[in-house]
């Protein structure tokens, strides 16, 4: 190292440390009624059949585009939607509010949502997250606690303003103080059917 690159180090070091931002944000009313039409429109019915059948026929062992990933273990289960076509980045903004929808629905209520911006090496990664729990204010006293289907988070992951791929995961309680949550499999069927 010569002199003058030591000195242009003191003076303008190199950043060490990636940048990370979160901060909450809100779905404007605005939003929230384009993504009620988008659900009710043909297209938005299409998009949800689609990934519905892909689900399916991805716990079969064939893969369609958009390609759903299945996610399982003993106390999380979900799926991951990959970003290609036929969805265009307008579906994918509304399928992840549609999802949260219908988990209202199932008499869910949100917890949080937010998004997160993170440096990767040569690309900045944004998450939305949606994450919504069951009603347990309605617990009798000395009764367990229905959980329904468990925790749900829904994620939204773009590279450098580009979606990604999406993530449905249902995390459930194995504490004696709740129910046995309910199967994966009618989770499913509720989130996709109306």
């Amino acid at each position: 190292m010569t002199y003058i690159d030591d000195l242009l180090g003191k003076l303008f070091p190199t950043r060490s440390k990636k940048l990370s931002h979160k901060e909450n944000f809100l779905e404007s009313r605005e939003e929230a009624s384009e993504t009620l039409a988008w659900m009710d429109s043909d297209e938005g019915e299409g998009v949800l059949s689609l990934i519905y059948n892909n689900y399916h026929l991805k716990t079969i062992g064939i893969n369609k585009k958009p390609e759903v990933h299945v996610l399982n273990s003993p106390y999380a289960n979900g799926l991951a939607i990959s970003y290609e076509k036929p969805l265009t980045p307008v579906d994918f903004q509304h399928l992840f509010f549609a999802f949260g929808d219908r988990l209202l629905a199932l008499g869910y209520h949100r917890v949080s949502l937010d998004r997160k911006m993170e440096e990767l090496a040569d690309r900045v990664r944004m998450t939305e997250k949606l994450y919504y729990k069951p009603p347990f204010s309605s617990a009798m006293p000395n009764q367990p606690i229905d959980q329904l289907f468990g925790n749900v988070s829904i994620e939204k992951v773009s590279l450098d303003n580009k979606p990604s791929f999406l993530k449905l995961l249902v995390t459930v309680y194995s504490d004696r103080m709740y129910l046995p949550a309910k199967p994966f499999s009618e989770f499913i069927e509720r989130v996709f059917k109306r």
